[in-house]
């Protein structure tokens, strides 16, 4: 097993689970498991590092807390605070009640949001009548939207919150990768809006939608551990055998002896020698390694982009922030030329991240069209964010807590075209016995995607694809 962020501690626990008797080794470059997975627990606050929670529509996130024992621990976001604000102008804004991603599931907070210009509702509104693209091509978020929608409305709701998920340069980002639905409801119903009202109206038969009152994410389809996401990497941890993980031992080189694989890693004085090897490094050094096996596989590994951000965690007493705070967060679009991706409400969306009378909130910075500030120095960044917040939120005075994290060049951008290369890769690596391949690089960013991927690797591994 070669990395041992969450991808390949998922894959190196299912092989476990499935064949007890695996003789198992991890090799991380780091000094913890996890990736960029990573809770702390601090003066009464708890930051998570990356991503704080994970959706529960699809299975896999679920599955796993089951069978590690932390179903006690999950818990759902704040129902009090299930809507998010947009920035305009240095101002929050509610964004229109039933806005999910790119599409209204109600048109009157549509038509009344401060946010969008008379002129922007109205493009918006006819969307309903242009005629859909039925072409199979793929097509760039932007294109898509401003196509559907228009500009206005790209620029100022869905440029901020797609643009916050995937940290990403809007122009390129694949719509097909990444929210495939909305082209789906293009092509089946003609129109968003006209699959919108026909998705609520199946909804609420006999009982009222969910979704009201909600905006932005779908908040009540979301959930935690209580004791921190880092539980998540601990359990699976605790379940490998002793002496499975290597750290601090970045891998050098992988090569072929005879029907096995042998892997050198740094400090190695020889080279280990196993049946069968799940990649699960990110995108550019599985890159490195595989580009001496199969030339066209390590290419097209190495043509997969990356962006990276910055959190900055901050904790102030209640009393010393200006805003109500009513709300999970808020995003901030790119022509508002803010440092700014967004700013989550912490421990409003999830009650127990800071201590009685204080606040919690997590500011995001960087992204494919902002990369240096990934990388940007504490000392540099804090007085930038800190002043930010004070326009904002009407912050005042200097915070009680301050944590950083900062990950540069690991969010892997799903380009225009991605779903083939994608498929490309894995071509050649079925003609590569004994390889398999996993990460958050190929079909989803989000925590359940890199554990399915992880888990399925390792079933691949182990030849049981049930």
């Amino acid at each position: 097993m070669l990395g041992g962020g969450i991808s390949g501690l998922a894959a190196a626990h299912r092989l476990v689970e499935l064949d007890p008797g695996c003789d198992v080794r991890l090799f991380d470059a780091g000094s913890r498991l996890g990736g960029v997975v990573s809770t702390v627990h601090e003066d009464g606050f708890q930051v998570e590092q990356s991503a704080d929670n994970f959706i529960t529509t699809i299975p896999w996130g679920l599955n796993l807390c089951e069978r590690l024992g932390l179903t006690d621990q999950l818990i759902q976001t704040n129902p009090a605070h299930r809507q998010t604000y947009v920035i305009r102008k240095g101002k929050l804004h509610k964004l229109p009640d039933g806005f999910m991603m790119m599409a209204p599931t109600r048109m009157w907070p549509l038509a009344v949001t401060p946010v969008l210009s008379p002129l922007g509702k109205l493009r918006a509104a006819m969307e309903y009548f242009i005629p859909p693209d039925r072409d199979e091509a793929d097509e760039s978020m932007a294109s898509f939207v401003c196509r559907r929608l228009g500009r206005e409305t790209f620029d100022r709701l869905v440029e901020p919150l797609v643009g916050a998920v995937y940290a990403a340069d809007m122009t390129k980002l694949s719509v097909n990768a990444t929210l495939p639905r909305f082209r789906d409801m293009e092509r089946e119903h003609g129109s968003l809006i006209r699959a919108m009202r026909k998705n609520m109206k199946a909804m609420s038969k006999g009982k009222k939608s969910k979704t009201k009152g909600e905006s932005g994410a779908r908040y009540s389809m979301f959930v935690t551990l209580r004791d921190g996401l880092c539980c998540m990497i601990d359990g699976m941890a605790d379940r490998l055998p002793k002496g499975a993980v290597q750290l601090n031992s970045p891998v050098e080189r992988i090569e072929r002896r005879g029907d096995q694989w042998a892997v050198t890693a740094k400090g190695m004085a020889d080279a280990e020698v196993f049946d069968r090897l799940i990649v699960a490094t990110p995108s550019g050094t599985s890159a490195r390694l595989l580009e001496p096996i199969d030339a066209e596989l390590g290419k097209d590994l190495g043509s997969i982009r990356h962006s990276g951000t910055a959190i900055v965690s901050l904790g102030y007493d209640r009393d010393k922030v200006g805003h109500s705070l009513d709300g999970m967060g808020a995003v901030v679009p790119k022509i508002e030329n803010s440092p700014i991706l967004a700013v989550s409400f912490s421990s409003q969306k999830y009650t127990h991240r800071a201590p009685d009378g204080k606040v919690l909130l997590r500011v995001f910075v960087g992204g494919a069209n902002n990369e240096k500030m990934a990388e940007m120095p504490d000392e540099e960044l804090l007085p930038l964010v800190t002043k930010h917040l004070e326009g904002l939120l009407k912050t005042r005075g200097e915070p009680c807590f301050r944590n950083i994290a900062h990950w540069p060049g690991t969010m892997p951008q799903y380009h225009v075209g991605h779903k083939g290369l994608v498929a490309r890769i894995f071509s050649h690596v079925e003609k590569i016995d004994g390889i398999e391949l996993a990460g958050n690089a190929f079909n989803g960013v989000g925590l359940p995607d890199c554990i399915h991927g992880g888990e399925m690797a390792a079933q691949r591994a182990l030849g049981k694809t049930d």
